[in-house]
């Protein structure tokens, strides 16, 4: 009987390790003569430093040096002058951290300042249109709103939101004969390690990063900040390895966060409910030494038939950190725009919202003009709207109550790109029996460790017992960066591929082995279940082929890629989210009673991972439609609420009855094992459904996130 991986609701290989302690994140390595380094940020947005004294901290007992000159470094923003506050201006390095820290706070600069803007709504900043985000249109979009029988035309903001993962931003970086080691917390090793080869001048052959366990990333360990440069370069100048942990508040303006956003959604409409027009523009919070844009107007000229399209994107630039991906980048805008002004849309046509949005499915992709790998969109709404209740509905706002509290229900559409990128992986077996995969991918806690185990098991006629797979190194085979919702097709397909290639060799060794009993045999007649290989009764062995060879192990590096599919296909996933809202009138509070979303995502290779990856991106929705909310003192651009007390994210209270179910799908077209990305999707949808529920439970219909009680009140 065939061993079957693939489906199974295994647990995560690496769940007992984590829930031990016996994991090893990045700050926990035990390095022989380590230091610790502790960055002195700046504390003006704009401006020189003109003078820094540093003779305090040097007397410091403990503190050996203190770094201020970083001209030599190549960083992403300027190094002879101040971008943002808390730019780093230097680094203290000493035998311990508390000695550090305080040489830290010994360190006394003044500045030459400059007027600063940190607040994108000043009027007297100007908008830019990025270069890689040109304005589109199809149509005629005026037109077409203008002669439109009903119209919805909504404002609607979004706060900036940081992220806020249990494990901070940490490095370890040692040098040995010339070369860099770096244990690092990042969602790219082989990133990593371009970035900070480019930034000290070295060869990125030279640099070696490890990340094997990542204590949750969202988007934060993509890029590679100061903080791990400036660990390299302070090992480098010490001759010692070197410590440096990010504080809490330091994780504020030391990384990147989602932008604040700003919206403008018209929609026109037909009597019947046919969307004929949809004007979107909208414009986000940039750097001004950096342009930064994410995909806000995907969504919006893609998911529904609307014939008549156009959408604006703009960036303002101001004296703050550049902004970066955080989980469903940009999408989960530009969707919270779209679903909440498609909601405003059926109840302005009393038309019940699921219908609506299947009144204006669309036949093919009407930006790119190809059609959909698949779409069972329709089947998510069905689903979705059966688990969920959604017939007990009503359709009249602030009619549903239980005691003093109002109750709503509302739902959106979820989608989200399916990336897939070129990648590659190394599978081995060993005398034994068993096997090992590695790939230069990490593991930020969707299980892709485990995920990618069930694909190479079943590749090879393993049980997965019997394979390893190891990632978190980048002198493993190259993989993209761990993210946008990329990891399980990209290096899923190219483990599922060299497995197969291996299975194939052994294949190829017994058949053509006079010593095997499978010798002459036809190799496409050949099977491989639990590591033997069998055809007409006949049967051979990984281990015996391998004994036979002399061979200690066998392996094979493989590599995959999408090639021109997307040129061919457009291929997304989809959801439909519903959430039902109580809402106390008096206080302003809104509490989310459950949550109940279906998706087509491909293949599921491990439904226990999927569904908890589904719960954490509601979660995250959960999050950013009603607590959280960076909030900027816009005298100096220091951020207020740097701190879990007064970053509100929610906790196990918020969380009550979350769950998903998945359509049974997979897309052969876009990849070998048929998946779709998820890591991303699973957010999108959450925001403007739970929005679009509080109008259900109130009759107010609210446009900026968070939602505040003022709002309510």
């Amino acid at each position: 009987m065939a061993t079957t991986a693939v489906g199974q609701p295994l647990s995560r290989v690496d769940a007992r390790r984590k829930v031990t302690g016996t994991a090893t994140y990045s700050a926990e390595h035990r390095i022989e003569g380590l230091l610790y380094g502790v960055i002195v940020n700046g504390t003006v947005a704009r401006g020189t430093v003109s003078r820094i004294s540093v003779d305090a901290a040097l007397g410091h007992p403990g503190v050996l040096r203190v770094l201020t000159d970083f001209g030599k470094l190549q960083l992403a923003h300027p190094v002879d002058r101040l971008a943002f506050y808390g730019q780093p201006i230097a680094v203290v390095v000493a035998e311990t951290l508390e000695a550090a820290t305080h040489g830290a706070s010994l360190v006394e600069a003044t500045y030459e300042r400059q007027d600063a803007v940190t607040d994108f709504d000043d009027p007297d900043i100007p908008s830019q249109t990025p270069e890689d985000e040109p304005d589109y249109s199809r149509g005629d979009p005026a037109g077409a709103l203008a002669s439109a029988q009903v119209k919805v035309d909504l404002e609607l903001t979004s706060a900036r939101e940081n992220h806020n993962p249990i494990e901070l931003p940490s490095t370890i970086a040692r040098w040995q004969d010339g070369r860099l080691t770096l244990w690092d917390k990042t969602q790219w090793s082989q990133g990593a390690a371009r970035t900070v080869a480019g930034a000290l001048g070295i060869a990125v052959t030279d640099v070696r990063v490890h990340n094997e366990f990542l204590g949750g990333g969202f988007g934060s360990g993509i890029q590679t900040y100061d903080h791990v440069v400036l660990a390299a370069f302070a090992a480098r100048e010490v001759n010692r390895p070197v410590k440096v942990v990010l504080t809490r508040r330091q994780f504020y303006y030391g990384t990147g966060f989602r932008p604040a956003s700003r919206h403008r959604m018209a929609l026109g409409s037909t009597a019947a409910g046919r969307v004929s027009a949809l004007v979107y523009e909208v414009r986000i919070e940039n750097a001004r030494y950096r342009t930064y844009t994410d995909g806000l107007t995907d969504l919006p000229k893609f998911l529904y038939g609307v014939p008549n399209t156009s959408t604006a994107y703009r960036i303002t630039p101001i004296d703050v950190h550049s902004p970066a991906s955080m989980r469903g980048p940009g999408v989960v805008l530009g969707n919270f725009a779209l679903e909440t002004a498609m909601d405003q849309l059926a109840h302005e046509l009393a038309v019940d919202p699921v219908e609506l949005r299947l009144r204006n499915e669309p036949t093919q992709d009407e930006v790119s003009q190809l059609p959909f790998s698949t779409r069972k969109l329709r089947e998510c709404y069905q689903t979705g709207a059966r688990r969920f209740g959604w017939s007990r509905r009503r359709a009249k706002p602030g009619s549903r109550t239980e005691g003093d509290l109002l109750i709503g229900m509302g739902m959106a559409t979820a989608s989200y790109h399916n990336n897939r990128r070129d990648s590659s992986a190394r599978a081995r077996i060993h005398a034994d029996g068993t096997a090992e995969v590695f790939a230069a991918s990490a593991d930020m806690g969707p299980g892709t460790t485990t995920s990618v185990m069930q694909v190479a098991a079943d590749a090879l006629g393993l049980p997965a017992s019997a394979v390893t797979v190891r990632l978190g190194d980048s002198s493993y085979p190259t993989a993209p960066l761990h993210a946008a919702a990329c990891t399980m097709a990209s290096v899923g397909s190219a483990a599922h591929t060299t497995c197969n290639a291996l299975k194939a060799e052994f294949i190829r060794r017994a058949v053509a082995d006079p010593n095997s009993p499978l010798h002459g045999a036809n190799p496409a007649d050949v099977q491989v279940r639990d590591g033997q290989l069998e055809t007409s009764g006949a049967r051979d062995t990984y281990r015996d082929i391998l004994r036979r060879a002399g061979l200690p192990s066998l392996d094979i590096t493989g590599n995959w890629g999408p090639g021109d599919a997307d040129s061919r296909i457009s291929t997304y996933g989809y959801g439909a989210v519903f959430a039902e809202v109580s809402v106390d009138p008096l206080l302003g509070l809104v509490r989310v009673r459950r949550i109940f979303a279906a998706y087509d995502v491909g293949r599921v290779i491990s439904p226990k991972l999927a569904h908890s990856q589904a719960i954490g991106g509601m979660v995250g929705g959960i999050g950013m439609a009603l607590l959280e909310g960076t909030v900027t003192d816009h005298r100096d651009g220091r951020i207020v609420n740097a701190s879990l007390a007064d970053y509100l994210v929610p906790v196990n209270a918020d969380v009550l009855d979350l769950d998903a179910a998945f359509i049974n799908t997979e897309d052969p077209q876009a990849d070998p094992i048929g998946v779709k990305g998820l890591g991303e999707i699973t957010i999108v949808g959450v925001a403007p459904a739970i929005v679009n529920a509080v109008f259900n439970a109130t009759g107010k219909r609210l446009t900026d996130l968070p939602i505040r009680p003022e709002a309510l009140l």
